[in-house]
């Protein structure tokens, strides 16, 4: 059923439709809604309880983010990864991710609590449980951006991650590959535990070259 929010304020129908696309950005983010898979616009209306307008300017939204596209005269899609989509989302996170490892401040707490992440992804990793080991992974390189203390930039990785479950989704049936990656963070905290923020650097160089190697192979 189509809904109708002319009635509204202006502001109201944008918080809608940004709240809308939050919920969609979640879904996707976390893989209930893979690359490929069509946003069904009347499906989504009676979820999401707003009008169709609404919802397409959501979608919108995420089309500006990479994490959808539409297809004339078909519907909208969630994207599917490119190579040269890799490669756009590596170049950012190296600029965001190294950048904060080299100017933000690493205390005690900030320290423990990626440490504790860490730990948590590792024993699910114990316990095979490969979901959990890559969205512990995730939350290690959110709390990693948000130690900037920039809203702004937090709100930006949090768009970067979605289109990096996107990107994951081809690593589906490779147990070891977020495995890997969770030393990977071990030897970070680490490093910053030393205050070694060039070998940081050169840790965090080494670890993204080598994912997007690992991801390229698969999406070629």
């Amino acid at each position: 059923m189509d809904r109708t929010e002319d009635a509204e304020p202006r502001g109201e129908t944008a918080q809608r439709a940004e709240r809308a696309a939050a919920v969609l950005r979640a879904r996707i983010a976390a893989g209930e809604i893979p690359p490929g898979a069509k946003l069904p616009e009347v499906q989504l209306c009676d979820e999401l309880e707003v009008s169709r307008h609404t919802l397409r300017s959501a979608l919108q939204t995420l089309g500006a983010e990479g994490l959808a596209e539409r297809r004339p005269n078909v519907g909208v899609f969630v994207h599917a990864p490119t190579l040269e989509d890799l490669a756009e989302i590596y170049r950012v996170r190296r600029v965001v991710e190294i950048g904060a490892v080299r100017q933000a401040a690493f205390d005690a707490p900030a320290l423990e609590e990626l440490a504790a992440l860490v730990e948590h992804a590792q024993q699910r990793a114990a316990a095979d449980d490969v979901a959990a080991v890559a969205e512990a992974n995730q939350r290690f390189h959110r709390r990693l951006v948000a130690q900037a203390g920039s809203e702004q930039l937090s709100t930006f990785m949090e768009r970067i991650l979605a289109r990096m479950r996107l990107v994951f989704h081809v690593m589906r049936g490779e147990p070891t590959f977020h495995v890997e990656f969770a030393a990977g963070n071990a030897e970070l905290v680490r490093l910053l535990r030393a205050d070694d923020r060039d070998g940081a650097e050169r840790h965090m160089e080494s670890y993204f070259d080598h994912a997007e190697q690992l991801l390229g192979a698969r999406l070629s």
